[in-house]
């Protein structure tokens, strides 16, 4: 494959969201989490909701071009509604601009639609004015499920619809990028679990994903032989 350009180089770093989300990450990881992001101008740092704070003031220097993304009820979703809720708006008090929630998939998965919905609908509110991506695990959910997940998140009024967490069966998948774009055309998606190498990125892109969830990014940026600066 022929390098990029380094425009070409910048458009692709500004999609991904460089993420850690191992539980046993130490605080040194997400510093160099931090520190990758600012030096390939990553759209965000993607961690725990415990290392939001952390976050937030070391990639400060930014001017928030680089983005706090906290993930909520992650990976599996489960939580109380209220618990949720709480963890959302604790991390946009520590910092947090974006949050990357996971949907209640039992809820779905039993036709539950009324309480599904409620949870999606009270943590979107108090995520407030960040920007609130909905994780939906979709390695569990068939095309008829992903297609009333999409249309319940977007009357809730969240940004971008996810994936995946990375952490069940499966990854992100072209033809779930594709039924979800043509669900709900509106609304951004985020192609996340599984996303390693830039064809793969660029193949996500092209299916129509505007965010790449990846803890893949330097290498994929090295793919492309691009070198921003030294970082922070």
């Amino acid at each position: 494959m022929e390098s990029m350009r380094c425009g070409e180089c910048r458009d692709i770093a500004r999609l991904i969201d460089h993420t850690l989300l191992k539980p046993d990450a130490v605080e040194m990881d997400i510093l160099k989490v931090c520190e990758e992001a600012v030096r390939f101008d990553f759209a965000s740092v993607c961690t725990a909701s415990c290392w939001t704070a952390l976050v937030t003031e070391k990639l400060y220097c930014t001017g928030g071009r680089v983005k706090v993304c906290s993930v909520v009820g992650f990976p599996f979703g489960s939580a109380l509604t209220a618990a949720k809720a709480k963890e959302a708006s604790a991390a946009v008090e520590s910092g947090a601009e974006e949050i990357d929630m996971v949907i209640n998939v039992g809820y779905l998965r039993s036709g539950k639609y009324e309480a599904f919905e409620k949870d999606l609908c009270d943590v979107v509110s108090a995520c407030r004015n960040a920007t609130v991506k909905v994780i939906i695990e979709a390695c569990y959910l068939n095309d008829e499920q992903i297609v009333l997940a999409a249309k319940a998140i977007r009357r809730a009024g969240a940004a971008f619809i996810k994936t995946s967490t990375g952490y069940g069966p499966a990854g992100a998948k072209l033809e779930d990028v594709r039924l979800i774009r043509n669900t709900v055309p509106d609304i951004q998606i985020k192609a996340s679990g599984g996303v390693r190498t830039y064809k793969q990125a660029m193949m996500f892109i092209e299916a129509g994903a505007s965010r790449i969830g990846t803890s893949s990014g330097p290498a994929i940026m090295s793919e492309a032989h691009y070198d921003r600066s030294p970082g922070i």
